[in-house]
């Protein structure tokens, strides 16, 4: 993506969108059409925005759910929100609950207050960005759903963490896990990518290369899935904590 060009990058993710698979849910980055932007000031859209538009209209034409966050001003407050829209019309939001304060995101942007779990053609996903991943607590599966996404712009940097911490959340809590990141420079920081798709098991079943643009379509199986939570029930005995 390209640092606050938001016209440059829709059309980017469309082009992308059509060029990938067909598919029942489309998955965008941490805020896509800008970059992690940590002060949203005159760069935030309106709630219902030129954006959120076009994901509606990416939606129906597709047939299929399109999700990823972007920077979002709601009267006077800002919010790193992930926008999960399907073809109906139906939009599920979540804010991002652990603003990265490292770079001072909580500065400028609002505190998410609620969890936040989708339903889509059978599959229950709960909605996470970024940071999130580091905090598995608050994304604990409550057997509440069955895929957990995570939209990111995580540096090169730490991408071991990321990367350990995306298969981690599958093990733990018995479910997929997707894990999309951006690749590219901004002022600060390099992004190399390694978006990846990880089964209850822990297993890749899709990853992109290292710094390598690219679009990883997987399918998913859910009676693979209660097979496994079945035979193996691990969640019987999990500490629940209701954040």
């Amino acid at each position: 993506m390209v640092w606050k060009d938001r016209s440059g990058n829709v059309k980017k993710a469309d082009a992308m969108i059509n060029n990938a698979p067909e598919s029942d849910l489309y998955i965008l980055p941490e805020m896509f059409t800008t970059g992690f932007v940590t002060e949203p000031e005159g760069i935030a859209e309106d709630e219902d925005g030129d954006t959120l538009r076009w994901m509606r209209r990416k939606a129906t034409e597709k047939g299929a759910a399109i999700a990823g966050s972007m920077a979002i001003r709601c009267g006077n407050s800002f919010f790193n929100r992930l926008y999960f829209v399907k073809p109906d019309g139906e939009i599920a939001t979540y804010d991002k609950r652990h603003l990265f304060s490292y770079a001072g995101e909580n500065l400028h942007y609002t505190r998410g207050k609620e969890r936040v779990v989708t339903e889509w053609r059978g599959v229950r996903i709960l909605l996470q960005v970024c940071y999130d991943l580091r905090f598995p607590v608050f994304g604990r599966n409550r057997g509440d759903y069955d895929m957990a996404i995570y939209v990111a712009s995580w540096p090169t940097s730490r991408i071991n963490v990321w990367n350990t911490l995306l298969h981690a959340r599958a093990i733990e809590n018995q479910c997929y896990v997707a894990g999309v990141n951006r690749i590219g420079r901004d002022p600060d920081c390099e992004y190399c990518g390694n978006s990846l798709v990880a089964d209850p098991y822990g297993n890749d079943m899709a990853i992109c290369k290292n710094g390598e643009e690219c679009a990883a379509t997987v399918e998913i199986d859910m009676e693979k899935l209660s097979a496994f939570q079945k035979k193996f029930p691990v969640m019987n005995d999990a500490d629940i904590i209701h954040v």
